[in-house]
């Protein structure tokens, strides 16, 4: 299975053990085509719905939202491809990200195998 997130976090991890992980640096368009082709699990907050929103309207990106964040549990064999974003505020009194702010931002894509 191929998941798709903002972060990787630790708890992930329980079910495959002590496990090598190789990451590698994915091109947006990869992402993309990953989405496209319904290769990708959506594990994502639905309160990170600016971030997904800016994800589409710079990269094109779409992958549903989920109605709660999904518990992830990776094995060997599976794949998290993680989009990393810098530079974004946090949103305290507002919804939404700037076309300005999201033009600013870094957004960098891995995938991290889990590997036997």
């Amino acid at each position: 299975m191929m998941f798709f997130g903002f972060a990787l976090a630790d708890s992930m991890f329980a079910q495959a053990g002590d496990c090598t992980i190789k990451r590698t640096t994915l091109q947006p368009e990869q992402v993309r085509e990953m989405a496209r082709d319904g290769a990708l699990t959506p594990c994502l907050n639905p309160s990170h719905k600016p971030t997904i929103d800016a994800m589409r309207s710079r990269f094109g990106i779409e992958v549903e939202i989920p109605e709660t964040p999904p518990r992830v549990a990776v094995a060997p064999g599976d794949s998290v491809v993680v989009m990393g974003v810098r530079g974004l505020p946090r949103l305290t009194d507002r919804h939404e990200y700037t076309e300005e702010e999201v033009a600013q931002a870094t957004f960098a894509f891995s995938r991290y195998d889990v590997l036997e």
